[in-house]
């Protein structure tokens, strides 16, 4: 019997997706867009910020089978170019942050597999929250890598920082949210972004019109 050849690693396939649903829940979903929304949003003019979630990460070459997919990560280093997968051994760095939301089918993985495994990759930071406040012993768990071991973060009141990111972590007592120590305030949600923008453009409405009556009534007062 001959020996099994290796296949190429240009004909292996790294799939994009496998099936399943992206999150369990509708609330896990609708969090995940949100977070994602607010941290894409505040590094929009950081070139080397990558912001994603829900995306393979491939991190043994020539094994399809190792990967995982954080619902929430950062990585600092990189392009902000679209991705179809993450392949640490192309991009040369693992993520800087990952943030996993827990569920009844996912909070055991999330400790006994993905945390181990977030560890050994290189992972400095690592949060998980519980959006149904049922399943977690803290709605909000974190752990920082200090050398090659995770020991877990202070969570005082619900918040806790996250030193990747220069933000808090907050949990409000109904969802999870970035806060921003420097400016006081939360990051804000695509319905806030929204709001913000429409109150922006009817402010410079006002104005313009402001400005048109002022030079309508200067013209007047010349002609006079």
């Amino acid at each position: 019997m001959s020996a099994r050849r290796p296949v190429p690693a240009a004909l292996i396939d790294y799939p994009a997706a496998d099936g399943e649903p992206m999150a369990e829940t509708d609330v896990h979903r609708d969090l995940v867009l949100v977070l994602i929304f607010a941290l894409t949003n505040f590094f929009r003019t950081k070139p080397d910020v990558y912001v994603s979630g829900n995306l393979f990460i491939y991190y043994l070459q020539g094994n399809p089978k190792k990967r995982v997919a954080p619902d929430v990560f950062v990585v600092r280093g990189v392009g902000k170019q679209r991705r179809r997968m993450y392949k640490l051994w192309e991009e040369g760095r693992p993520p800087d942050l990952v943030i996993e939301l827990s569920s009844r089918q996912t909070w055991r993985e999330d400790f006994d597999v993905k945390l181990p495994l977030y560890e050994q990759l290189g992972v400095k930071e690592c949060f998980f929250f519980d959006p149904e406040y049922d399943y977690l012993p803290s709605p909000l768990v974190g752990y920082r890598l200090e050398g090659y071991e995770y020991v877990a973060s202070k969570v005082v009141n619900g918040r806790v920082r996250s030193q990747v990111l220069k933000l808090d972590l907050v949990d409000t007592g109904e969802t999870l949210r970035f806060f921003d120590p420097r400016t006081k305030r939360f990051l804000p949600t695509p319905e806030e972004a929204a709001q913000t923008a429409q109150a922006e453009v009817e402010a410079r409405r006002r104005a313009e019109a402001e400005v048109a009556r002022l030079r309508r009534e200067l013209e007047r007062l010349r002609g006079k």
